[in-house]
């Protein structure tokens, strides 16, 4: 769910200001997994200017509180939800934690970094959410030690379908500051896009709900 509406078309020209988020109907991008797309987004890039990770780091509060999550805890998912869980948890003046994508291969073999206990109730902090795989991991991770899981935060989502039905599943909420929606709205409406861009991104999210 999208925390505020303000705020989600705030968080999206922000973001599309610093070009941490770049659209490009016209000449694609390749993804990671061969996908290619007119989307390219790397949040880190908000970490570099001060008054906008403020801005996030702020709202991420504002959420936590908005929704009556009370946590012993927050806990960065890494590795772009480190910097911003750790700037979170300096707000609220609250330990931190951060989950591997698995566990390490040498030394103790942690996937899980930071002192966590049984009980804890956990704020999880993500940067982006697409198929929400990776995310739910973390949760995963931290349910097997004990944890209550209050929540996810995190700045930017597709919205995949697949994504609202895992997050579901697993009982654990998700707020995020914008999504893909706000986004493309916002590039329209500031004239980064056309109106044929426009149609363009709406097909590739039809596209990635059938893959």
């Amino acid at each position: 769910m999208i925390f505020n509406e303000d705020v989600a078309l705030t968080t999206a020209e922000l973001l599309l200001k610093i070009k941490a988020v770049k659209l490009s109907p016209k000449d694609l991008f390749t993804w990671a997994s061969g996908i290619k797309s007119p989307i390219y987004t790397d949040n880190r890039i908000t970490l570099s200017y001060p008054e906008i990770r403020t801005i996030i780091r702020q709202n991420f509060v504002a959420a936590i509180k908005q929704y009556d999550w009370n946590p012993d805890l927050i806990v960065g998912v890494a590795t772009g939800g480190i910097p911003q869980g750790a700037l979170v948890a300096q707000e609220l003046s609250l330990p931190f934690a951060y989950v591997r994508s698995s566990k390490k291969e040498h030394g103790l073999s942690n996937q899980i970094e930071g002192e966590v206990r049984s009980g804890q109730r956990v704020v999880i902090v993500e940067d982006l959410i697409s198929t929400g795989g990776s995310s739910l991991g973390a949760v995963n991770a931290l349910k097997a030690a004990g944890c209550q899981i209050q929540g996810m935060l995190a700045i930017f989502t597709y919205n995949l379908s697949i994504a609202q039905l895992s997050f579901e599943k697993e009982n654990c909420p998700l707020v995020t500051l914008t999504d893909y929606e706000h986004l493309i709205r916002k590039a329209l409406q500031i004239n980064y896009i056309t109106a044929d861009d426009m149609i363009v991104l709406q097909e590739f999210k039809k596209g990635l709900e059938n893959k």
